[in-house]
């Protein structure tokens, strides 16, 4: 696979599509000799359905699994049976609330209006250049711990500071990800030894657990219920779970901070990349389609009026009927 690899190096994603629909939906990969990179490649959503929904419990993790995604302890991206199980069902009956759903799309809304926006409008008055999937890195991980944690880290304002524990998220995706390249007992040796990315993984996990830490903290020993705009109790992840823990009649602060901390660590994992990617991919895809950009502008211009279109006054259900935008939405999903 290797000098095919190489041949498409520029059109990888393209090449990938082209192999999916060739071999119907499922793939083997066969990486190099050397590397944890051995795979089943499937777009088929029957299958995806069948082992992350119906069937979960058969497909159980590696052990070499579980030593390459070891920072996301019993997180439910690396949970088993019965704790995946139960975090699914809290994760999904909390997103399907109507209050929760009514605060990502204010999240995201003020977000955009008081950190993008003004980074946009600066830099189309100076023309000077900005990383644009930087700013939607910033933009995905304040809105993930304003979502998960009740807590905005600002990492998206003008300066554009440096925060230890949003870059530590970077740090340690990429030695997540060279575990899975170089072989394991090279990585292991550089884990041994401190160096290398393994050296920024140890420095990044600090850096998260103390930011976690103190987030969790700030919540158990904050006798004040926050209200939002409106007057009603904080609905974001960890102040919804805590209240539904204190609503069984037990003590929030009696649970491990292990548990809280892996249990968040993997829903802010699960945000901040998810966003940040098919933001960079949309915009990517306007930048280098102008027929297609055209259409998009003529669509939101007909659709919503000056007034209309305001950030604060646009809700959820307004967004329906805009064809072309969710067109090129799921093309970049």
């Amino acid at each position: 696979m290797i000098p095919t690899l190489l041949k498409y190096n520029g059109r990888l994603h393209d090449y990938a599509t082209e192999v999916v629909e060739q071999s119907g939906g499922t793939f083997s990969f066969k990486g190099p000799w050397f590397a944890n990179m051995d795979m089943m490649v499937t777009s088929d959503p029957a299958n995806v359905n069948y082992i992350l929904a119906k069937n979960f419990p058969n497909f159980s993790k590696s052990p070499e699994f579980k030593e390459i995604f070891d920072v996301l302890g019993d997180g439910i991206f690396a949970a088993e049976y019965e704790s995946w199980e139960s975090q699914r069902k809290a994760i999904k009956a909390l997103m399907m609330q109507p209050r929760f759903q009514e605060l990502v799309a204010t999240t995201s809304w003020n977000k955009v209006e008081t950190g993008l926006i003004p980074i946009m409008e600066l830099v189309s008055e100076t023309g000077m250049e900005v990383d644009l999937q930087e700013l939607f890195q910033r933009f995905a991980f304040d809105c993930s711990c304003i979502l998960v944690l009740g807590h905005d880290p600002i990492s998206l304002c003008m300066e554009l500071p440096h925060l230890p524990h949003e870059k530590a998220f970077a740090d340690i995706e990429e030695a997540m990800l060279s575990r899975h390249i170089i072989p394991q007992v090279i990585w292991k040796l550089q884990r041994w030894l401190q160096v290398g990315k393994e050296r920024k993984l140890k420095e990044g996990i600090e850096n998260i657990d103390r930011f976690l830490s103190q987030c969790i903290s700030m919540k158990q020993q904050n006798d004040t219920v926050a209200m939002d705009p409106a007057g009603r109790e904080d609905f974001d992840v960890l102040s919804s779970y805590m209240r539904a823990v204190e609503g069984n009649g037990d003590d929030a602060s009696n649970i491990p901070q292990e548990f809280w901390r892996d249990y968040l660590l993997n829903l802010i994992f699960a945000g901040k990349d998810t966003i940040s990617t098919t933001l960079t991919w949309f915009f990517w895809l306007l930048a280098t389609h102008p027929a297609e950009q055209e259409k998009i502008r003529q669509e939101i211009s007909t659709k919503f009026s000056n007034d209309e279109f305001s950030c604060r006054k646009m809700e959820i259900h307004q967004r329906g009927g805009a064809k072309e935008t969710d067109l090129f939405a799921c093309r970049s999903l």
